[in-house]
């Protein structure tokens, strides 16, 4: 049976859900949020922007903020049924681009690339929950578009998803059936 087959899964509405365990995962993500500020503001008095990036305080502060997230996550889906996605990061108007596309009003020829994972729990303690596993992909998955990007590839849509893939919009399944 899956943890998808409880009450919180149902299509039936909520009604009485205790809201203190949902604010208390938010709040510990605050007071993490609020100290990685501190320490993010201290670290870079002593050191330029490249060196306070790699800095230990901030990596492990970056690695606890990850595991706070994924208890927000696993807070609403534990208690809600949801499956938020609280980690996409957005900038202003999506289709605006501060950069011009050579060859814009050519149709390019895009392929679709999958690296799939199947993660079990950990079997000895830790920080990360399987909640912050999304988090982790997300992260690998920013990166390599900014390696591909520098390496002069454009990505035009990329995805992290838990449970079932993120199958992108394609008009050509449509052809296919």
């Amino acid at each position: 049976m899956s943890d998808h087959d409880d009450t919180t899964h149902g299509p039936v509405p909520l009604r009485d859900v205790d809201r203190a365990p949902l604010h208390a995962a938010v709040d510990a993500l605050a007071a993490a949020l609020h100290e990685y500020v501190d320490t993010a503001v201290g670290v870079r008095a002593e050191f330029g922007a490249s060196e306070a990036d790699e800095d230990p305080r901030i990596l492990a502060l970056e690695s606890r903020i990850a595991g706070r997230n994924a208890d927000v996550f696993d807070a609403l889906h534990t208690s809600l049924g949801m499956h938020p996605d609280l980690n996409t990061l957005t900038w202003g108007d999506a289709d605006a681009h501060d950069h011009d596309h050579d060859g814009a009003d050519e149709p390019l020829e895009a392929e679709v690339f999958y690296l799939g994972f199947v993660v079990t729990p950990p079997t000895r303690a830790s920080d990360t929950t399987m909640g912050g596993v999304i988090g982790l992909l997300d992260e690998a998955g920013e990166a390599t578009v900014q390696r591909l990007g520098e390496a002069g590839f454009e990505v035009v849509e990329w995805a992290a998803s838990r449970g079932e893939p993120d199958l992108f919009d394609d008009d050509d399944d449509e052809d296919d059936a």
